[in-house]
């Protein structure tokens, strides 16, 4: 019945503007009881659950889920229109009032509007509703600064100034293989191949990959594994007893305080695995290799972490066209 509601609209659509179309919906599922009553059982609340099971069920991670929940349920809490009456005006409306009521920059208006076209394109697909009203709001312009990255020696004096073998092997871990904060701590020891100086680790959505660390790395490696007197099997865990496995939180927490410490910049893990992909790319490594090594599924995503060093440029423009 819902295919034949949809040939019916795109059938019409050539003759009948937006408001139309949607009247026309709502004619047609109130004269269609059985359909319109399946419908009308459905509540918001309802559509949002199903839509984070989906997401759950494709392999996204808590964190994105609650993200996906959190953005959705706001909506949600501050409209009594039902989801599948929901108008584009309606919600180009709510995102401007969401800027000006939370002061919020374009970048984090713009991550709400695709989690919003991201729900209603979900709706779209399970034929909960004809059409998505978010095709008509798109992607917000914002501004991109370059975005620094680790330089030479702002690593050699984070390691000079470690006291911690643990956090001396993490800075490394992470400068040598660009891995994810969230990728880190979950590494267990036997996902460790010293010989082959290689890791395996779970990446978005559990996808397994391959990455590599260099020398340097392997010694901070086993130097911290060996002074560890607890049996945990998670490769970085806590200082103190119990000896947990360490959390994203610990990470971030003890590189921003060492940042401090030396005056440096926004140290945080994420910044590590930009530097990473910078340094491959200006060393000459295809960005298809960089790509792979950063468990990105798009390479547009790895341009976006790439930042090619000004005089690489400066030194090509005077080979090839000075």
């Amino acid at each position: 019945m819902e295919t034949k509601i949809v040939n019916i609209i795109n059938e019409m659509a050539e003759y009948l503007d937006a408001a139309q179309l949607r009247q026309l919906q709502e004619v047609l599922l109130s004269h269609l009881a059985d359909n319109a009553i399946e419908k009308k059982d459905i509540s918001n609340s309802d559509y949002l659950k199903m839509f984070l099971e989906a997401k759950a069920i494709e392999g996204c991670s808590e964190r994105t889920i609650n993200y996906y929940g959190t953005t959705i349920e706001h909506l949600l809490v501050t409209s009594d229109t039902p989801i599948r009456k929901m108008s584009t005006e309606e919600l180009r409306s709510y995102l401007v009032s969401y800027q000006k009521i939370n002061n919020c920059s374009k970048t984090t208006v713009d991550n709400i509007r695709r989690n919003l076209s991201s729900f209603f394109s979900w709706l779209e697909e399970e034929n909960y509703i004809l059409k998505s009203p978010m095709k008509r709001i798109h992607k917000i312009k914002t501004k991109k600064p370059v975005k620094e990255t680790i330089s030479d020696e702002m690593i050699e004096r984070m390691r000079d100034n470690c006291r911690c073998k643990r956090d001396l092997a993490i800075i490394d871990l992470l400068y040598s293989t660009g891995i994810r904060v969230g990728e880190l701590v979950n590494i267990n020891i036997e996902d460790v191949d010293f010989e082959e100086r290689e890791i395996v680790v779970f990446g978005k959505g559990d996808k397994e990959r391959r990455v590599y660390f260099d020398a340097r790395t392997k010694v901070h490696l086993r130097n911290y594994l060996d002074s560890r007197i607890d049996t945990n099997n998670a490769l970085f865990v806590t200082l103190d007893s119990p000896y947990d496995r360490l959390k994203i939180s610990g990470v971030e927490i003890r590189l921003r305080q060492l940042g401090r410490k030396l005056d440096l910049d926004k140290i945080h893990p994420h910044k590590f695995r930009r530097t990473m992909a910078t340094r491959a790319i200006d060393k000459g490594m295809p960005i298809e290799q960089v790509q792979k090594i950063l468990g990105h599924s798009q390479i547009d995503t790895t341009m976006e972490y790439a930042i090619v060093n000004q005089n690489n440029v400066k030194a090509s423009h005077r080979k090839y066209i000075a």
